[in-house]
């Protein structure tokens, strides 16, 4: 099965001390951090800001979750800004395959997003298998804070049940409190931002919220096998 992987949302640091902030997260037990990039309505982080963040952290695995129309435009930028992983909507493109491969050309991971109103089988098993992540919205793309939606947790068992190895991330209103839902159905990269950035103890949550991951691997495991 896939390792527990926790990725805080920036999106919820203090933007005045972004660095500082990247920093106080890997330190904390964070293996990479979520980068949501989306430019309108509300504008957040481009490709200059990040691009900073990586020369800052050297080293750090930025998960850029790219909530933008025409996501093929911005695969150089991010990829030149120091991107690990380009994550894009699947509702944003007609060939997704197309940017996948164009993607992995930039060697960067591939990731595929839905949002909340998007079934999971509108990820093909031809899409699903060349991506190196999918990820489901657990909240709208846009703004943080939202409430966590239960009913997009089926997706999540669905696409596992499909993809036994992939990574399969969950974004939005997830924390202590949410994150067993989360994987028990089966995701394996958590994406929380006020539920860590807010706490006075980052390293205790993100601790909790692997903890809950790895239990319910052992456990979906051990059901494969018995």
């Amino acid at each position: 099965m896939p390792r527990a992987i926790i990725s805080p949302s920036v999106l919820a640091s203090d933007f005045g001390q972004l660095t500082a902030e990247c920093k106080r997260m890997i330190k904390g037990g964070a293996e990479w951090l979520h980068m949501g990039d989306h430019f309108v309505p509300n504008i957040t982080m481009g490709a200059p800001v990040l691009s900073c963040i990586s020369k800052g952290v050297p080293g750090i695995f930025m998960d850029c979750h790219m909530m933008v129309s025409e996501p093929e435009k911005w695969v150089n930028d991010i990829a030149d800004a120091g991107g690990a992983l380009y994550c894009f909507h699947l509702e944003a493109t007609a060939d997704p395959l197309s940017l996948i491969h164009s993607i992995h050309e930039r060697k960067m991971r591939a990731g595929v997003a839905i949002s909340p109103d998007t079934p999971s089988d509108a990820i093909s098993e031809e899409v699903g298998e060349a991506a190196d992540m999918l990820l489901v919205m657990t909240v709208y793309p846009g703004r943080g804070g939202q409430k966590f939606l239960d009913r997009c947790v089926p997706k999540v068992t669905e696409l596992r049940s499909r993809f036994p190895d992939k990574d399969i991330e969950v974004d939005g209103g997830v924390g202590p409190k949410t994150i067993d839902i989360c994987a028990n159905a089966g995701s394996n990269v958590i994406v929380a931002g006020t539920a860590i950035f807010n706490d006075a103890s980052p390293d205790k949550v993100i601790q909790v919220l692997k903890d809950a991951v790895n239990t319910a691997q052992s456990r979906i495991a051990a059901g494969e096998q018995s």
